[in-house]
């Protein structure tokens, strides 16, 4: 295994992480449901910088303490 395919694979576990991070993210705001889905769909779209404007922006409500 070259260098280059460890490096793609941590990249590929790290926008996986972030996506995933993203998502518990929305989970936890106050939407509608289309905007759940443009949310989501610009962490998916935009592999690494999505997931940090997801969070960076705040988009919707907090729902409140769990």
């Amino acid at each position: 295994m070259s260098a280059a395919d460890v490096i793609r694979g941590m990249l590929l576990v790290v926008v996986i992480i972030l996506a995933f991070m993203a998502f518990l993210y929305l989970g936890r705001r106050r939407m509608i449901w289309p905007a759940y889905l443009v949310w989501g769909l610009v962490a998916v779209v935009l592999p690494v910088l999505g997931p940090i404007l997801v969070i960076a922006l705040r988009p919707g409500e907090p729902l409140g303490r769990r």
